[in-house]
Formats: C-alpha cells, sequence, structure tokens
C-alpha cells in the first residue's frame, strides 16, 4: 500500500508499506513492531552508519513505519485508507537531536520553546549499550526518593525489586523536575541474551510550576497523554485545542508487573543543558483509595472523548448554520436600509416646491403639474396681444423725460 508523496518542488517521494519497512505482516502484535522496530533502528541508525547516508534515509523510514504501527489509531486509518488518511490527520516525526548539530538543536529548542510539541527518539547508543546489558544499574527501593541530574542524550538505569504481594497491588514509578527540565522514562525488559529492550517510553508533561512523568502497573488500563497527537490539525484550527484535546490518551501497553527486579530509567531530553530529576517508586497498597479514583475517572475521561467526537459534529453543523444566517442577517438589513432609502425618496417627490433650475441666466420654477409665469412688477399680468416691444419704449421714454426734468 505504497503511495507516492511530492514535498515542494522537489521531485515526488516512493513511500513503502510500513508492514514491508519493518518486515512484518498485518497481523503482527504490538510486541512484533516493537521487536523489528528496536532490531532495525539500532541497525541503521546514523551513529552507527556516519559514512552511509542510505542508512540514515533506512533509519528514518523504519522511524517512520513505527510511528504508525505502534499507534493504534493510525495503524487503523492506514489499514482503512493508506497513506491519504495519516496525511490528512498530520503526521508528527521523531528527531534524534544527538544527530541535529548545533544550529538545528537551537531551532528545535527555540520551536519548543514557543509551545511547539517536538518528539524526540532516544540515542541509537543507549539502546545499543542496554541491548548489550553493558550498563549500570542503581538500586531504587519501594518507598524510596533518588534525585540526580543526568547529561543530555544520556541515561540512568534503577531496578526496581518487587514481591508477589506488591505485584499484585500494583506498582507506581514517578519523575518530576523542579527545575522544569524535559526529560524520559523508560521501562526495559530483558530479554532471553540477558540485555535489556526497550518497552516503554514516557516524555514529561509540564504540570504546574514542574515537569513530571509517570508509569502505571495497576491491573486495569490506564492511559498517557501524547501532547503531539494532532498538533498540526489543532495549529490549523484553534477550535481543535479543545475538540482535539482527549484524542492524545494512548493506552499504556504494559498494565501490570511480574514479581522480580524490573529496569527504568531516566533519559536527558534538554536540548543542551543537563536534565534535573526526583525519582520514586511505591506500592500501592496503601494507596487503595487513589488507585479506585484514578480507575474511575480514566473511564470517565474515555467517555468524555467519546461524547465529545459526537459534539465536534454537532458543534461544527451549528457554526457553519450561525455562519450561514449572520450572512443572511447582514444581507437583508441591507435590502431592507435600501428599500427604505428608496421609499424616503419616493415620499420626497410629493412637494410643491421644487428645485429650481438656473438656464441662461433666466430662472423658471415647476409647480406640482400646473405651469404659472411670474408676475410683473404692478401685480398685473401682461394682456394678451400686447406688443411688449411698444410696453418698453414707452417705459423709455417716461424714464427719460423723468430724469431731463430732475435735471432742470
Amino acid at each position: 500500500m505504497g503511495s507516492t508523496k511530492t514535498v515542494g518542488s522537489s521531485a515526488p517521494v516512493l513511500r513503502r508499506d510500513p508492514y514491508e519497512v519493518l518486515n512484518l505482516s498485518i497481523q503482527a502484535s504490538d510486541q512484533d513492531i516493537k521487536t523489528a522496530y528496536r532490531k532495525l533502528a539500532l541497525k541503521y541508525h546514523p551513529d552507527k552508519n556516519v559514512n552511509n547516508p542510505e542508512a540514515s534515509e533506512l533509519f528514518k523510514e523504519v522511524a517512520y513505519s513505527y510511528s504508525i504501527l505502534s499507534d493504534p489509531e493510525k495503524r487503523r486509518q492506514y489499514d482503512n485508507a493508506g497513506f491519504e488518511a495519516i496525511d490528512a490527520e498530520g503526521m508528527d516525526m521523531e528527531i534524534d537531536l544527538s544527530n541535529l548539530g548545533t544550529v538545528n538543536t537551537m531551532v528545535a529548542a527555540l520551536f519548543s520553546k514557543l509551545g511547539v510539541p517536538i518528539k524526540t527518539t532516544i540515542s541509537a547508543n543507549v539502546l545499543e549499550e542496554a541491548y548489550n546489558g553493558t550498563v549500570t544499574i542503581r538500586p531504587l527501593p519501594l518507598g524510596s526518593t533518588v534525585s540526580g541530574k543526568v547529561d543530555k542524550q544520556c541515561v540512568h538505569f534503577f531496578g526496581v525489586t518487587i514481591n508477589e504481594e506488591q505485584a499484585e497491588a500494583g506498582i507506581v514509578v514517578r519523575v518530576t523536575s523542579a527545575a522544569q527540565s524535559k526529560f524520559k522514562l523508560l521501562y526495559f525488559e530483558q530479554d532471553a541474551t540477558g540485555g535489556y529492550g526497550l518497552a516503554l517510553q514516557e516524555d514529561s508533561e509540564k504540570a504546574g510550576k514542574v515537569t513530571s512523568v509517570g508509569m502505571y502497573f495497576l491491573h486495569f488500563q490506564v492511559y498517557k497523554m501524547d501532547s503531539t497527537v494532532n498538533a498540526l490539525a489543532i495549529a490549523k484550527d484553534p477550535e481543535a485545542v479543545f475538540f482535539k484535546r482527549l484524542e492524545g490518551l494512548q493506552p499504556c501497553e504494559v498494565l501490570e508487573l511480574k514479581a522480580g527486579t524490573h529496569v527504568f530509567a531516566v533519559y536527558g531530553d534538554n536540548f543542551f543543558k543537563t536534565a534535573s530529576y526526583k525519582i520514586e517508586a511505591l506500592c500501592t497498597k496503601s494507596y487503595q483509595d487513589t488507585t479506585d479514583k484514578l480507575k474511575n475517572i480514566e473511564a470517565q475521561i474515555l467517555r468524555k472523548r467519546t461524547e465529545l467526537r459526537q459534539f465536534e459534529t454537532e458543534y461544527r453543523k451549528a457554526v457553519a448554520h450561525f455562519q450561514e444566517v449572520t450572512n443572511r442577517y447582514s444581507q437583508e438589513k441591507q435590502t431592507v436600509d435600501e428599500l427604505l432609502k428608496q421609499r424616503d425618496s419616493i415620499h420626497s417627490s410629493f412637494t410643491v416646491s421644487r428645485p429650481i433650475i438656473q438656464t441662461n441666466g433666466d430662472t423658471s420654477s415647476v409647480s406640482n403639474g400646473n405651469s404659472s409665469k411670474t408676475p410683473s412688477e404692478d401685480g398685473k399680468e401682461d394682456s394678451p396681444g400686447e406688443d411688449k416691444s411698444t410696453k418698453k419704449s414707452w417705459l423709455n421714454f417716461n424714464l427719460k423725460g423723468s430724469a431731463d426734468k430732475r435735471s432742470a
């Protein structure tokens, strides 16, 4: 189910089927996907193939394929409609800070500071050392707290040992940072060769005045919040900030731990400086009320997510209708104003007074349908048939005679 994607003006890039990239069947389990990804990521990681640009491209392809198949919702979308469905949602790629370079790291740090969620991948050196079992593991007793500072793209390993009773009650491992450092909490499973493979990872999130993250093994489904899900859609549509907020909930793959020693790690995810942290592990036997509340609130949030999906459809229909009636309101208002203006103009036409029209120095006025002449100065109209030129001469004669008498 490959596809061709055009980026800008560059040549189309052929994308291979994610199942083909990871050498998996469509029936592959979550564990099969994780195992295949870890194996290929180590094989093609740029740190191990400095002079092989082809390996770098294969690593990106492996990471891209894993980002689809490891997410249940994106995997379902891809299985149903291919890359088109994934592109519509806006894929978020993971970046390897150890391979970015100073300039690109500064750019990534700037975007992160501005609130843009950026996914980062774990250094191949860390994964390889864990896979080979050549790591130092410090004990982390239940009910204790350990503080430390870890360099960027480096890791501190801790071993948590639990018995049957504690495993049955449930285990919680939490990491916080008062300095608001960025970090990852990792959980490793030991394989048959004695090495450790990455099974879970959680990114720190800001919570009030600290950053924190936790893993909860409580025998029921607990969800993690991935803030990068739908980040592109949210950036394009401010209203999606609310409606897509719960879409970032992702189910944790591991629900419980068995008796024995389990390996956790704190990975420094700051762009430049070390990450300060405090890690603690506890048994939830004495937190039964809190555990019940968490189980209840998780169920409520899931129901609310379903309700919001339906409400979003209703809301957007209502908004579209509101926009439609608002546009009609403006049009109708303009039409009414224009009609009333025309009506006033017609009303003003019913009047005796008409505008005076100047024509070659003479004045004339027009009344309401009747024609009339301007009366003469003595108040009498000119007699019909009277010679106007004779009258004018007579006036001039009298005026002249009067002037002569005054001169005498």
